[in-house]
């Protein structure tokens, strides 16, 4: 018997969520496998088994939170592997049924299910009416004095788990001689609506949906940077004629010699970090009293993701030219919309540029990527009419930027100059190809 644990994930990263179970009890595991699917603050990772044998034992649900070197499931060896994890249910549920003859069937095991901290369902008294329930659940119930009979069940089978007992309180028991009913995932689940008379009443309006780990962090590290930055934001306009314009011209050679397509984003990378160079304040963070300046240039790209805004960074963009940001771009934005990325992946910024442009925002202030001091907000591309000299008016394809800022260590002056270096360098885009 081997025990399957959680591995060191990052320096700051402690705990995770099973997200999946790739592997069932009693399914066989190859060493190097992946047999769980765990979601952390950053990224999902999949565990893999260190071990050949069969899957005897889980031991911890989807939607657990486990904690770095936690076993969460055990591996028997090849030969008997499934039936000692039989034999282990069967001794388990004769144990919480306390019953002679349930147990005379187990093959021995039963020392090992007293200790064990499986969390498979298993059976109490009474016949076809008997509570299915997981043993954590039995043994949290017993510690509580909780008669799991009057515990409303959340999972679609009825099956009683232990985030059910925990969450029991007398006034969401069952009506007395009422079975466990089948309910949607207890992710979703409609909320109460109060009566006028103060009693609560489901009347389905209402749905509660649990917050994944990742977007509880993206909320807890949003409300972080508000409450320690000093964030102002200041704003500029950018006539993208020229950018188009370039970009039509060599679309079509430059996709069949790189197999990328040209778009605004290695613009405006390359763009940023020739700001950044002359604004080296926006390319820095503070830790305690002192300000650490970065003579590197990591540029983080927001993609919007299922699971929530992940911020995938590419490297070395100053030593980068088009194609190859381009490529960047595209692989990591690939990697987002499928669950993919790395913690290195997502590791090291130095500053972070965002496009609600692509979602039709016109205007908007981007918050910070803490640590780093400096956020560029790109919109939406819109016709509006521009005065080219004192007598003439066209219609010109024009972008609101957006720089967010920590007024800390970043002056108004500095920011200002930052966001013009880009408007320069987006309306005279060649002048980008002898940006070092």
């Amino acid at each position: 018997m081997a025990e399957i644990k959680v591995p060191e994930l990052a320096e700051s990263i402690t705990e995770g969520t099973i997200a999946q179970w790739l592997k069932k009890k009693g399914d066989q595991v190859a060493k190097g496998e992946y047999v769980v699917e765990l979601e952390t603050d950053k990224v999902n990772v999949e565990i893999i088994s260190d071990y050949d044998g069969v899957l005897t034992e889980l031991l911890a649900e989807e939607g657990d939170t486990v904690k770095v070197g936690e076993a969460i499931a055990i591996v028997g060896d090849q030969q008997g592997g499934a039936n000692a994890g039989n034999d282990f249910a069967e001794a388990n549920a004769g144990r919480e049924a306390e019953s002679p003859d349930e147990t005379a069937g187990g093959s021995g095991s039963a020392g090992a299910a007293e200790t064990s901290a499986s969390d498979e369902p298993t059976a109490a008294e009474g016949g076809a009416d008997r509570i299915i329930a997981s043993p954590a659940a039995r043994k949290l119930a017993r510690e509580k004095g909780i008669d799991l009979n009057k515990v409303i069940s959340q999972d679609p089978l009825g099956r009683v788990r232990k985030q059910d007992v925990e969450s029991y309180t007398p006034e969401t028991q069952k009506p007395a001689g009422e079975k466990t009913t089948q309910k949607p995932a207890a992710e979703k689940t409609a909320a109460p609506k109060a009566a006028p008379d103060g009693n609560s009443k489901d009347d389905g309006r209402v749905e509660r949906i649990k917050m994944s780990r990742r977007r509880q962090t993206i909320a807890n590290r949003l409300v972080e940077v508000q409450q320690t930055a000093a964030m102002l934001t200041t704003f500029n306009e950018v006539d993208m004629t020229a950018v188009m314009e370039l970009r039509k011209k060599w679309k079509d050679r430059f996709y069949e010699e790189n197999d990328v397509r040209l778009g605004f984003m290695s613009f405006f990378t390359k763009a940023v970090v020739a700001a950044l160079k002359k604004t080296p304040y926006l390319n820095a963070e503070i830790q305690g009293d002192e300000i650490v300046l970065k003579k590197f240039y990591d540029i983080g790209v927001a993609v919007a993701a299922d699971e929530g805004l992940v911020v995938p960074v590419i490297r070395d963009a100053d030593r980068k030219n088009f194609a190859e940001i381009e490529n960047d771009i595209n692989k990591l934005a690939e990697k987002a919309r499928t669950n993919k990325l790395s913690l290195k992946d997502l590791q090291g910024g130095s500053f972070t540029i965002t496009n609600g442009g692509v979602f039709g925002s016109l205007l908007s202030t981007p918050i910070i990527n803490g640590p780093q001091v400096g956020i560029l907000g790109m919109h939406t591309i819109q016709l509006r009419p521009v005065a080219i000299d004192k007598e003439r008016m066209e219609n010109r394809p024009m972008m609101y930027i957006a720089l967010s800022y920590d007024h800390r260590i970043v002056d108004g002056k500095e920011a200002v100059t930052f966001l013009k270096r880009i408007k320069e360098l987006m309306e005279d885009p060649e002048s980008l190809l002898l940006q070092g």
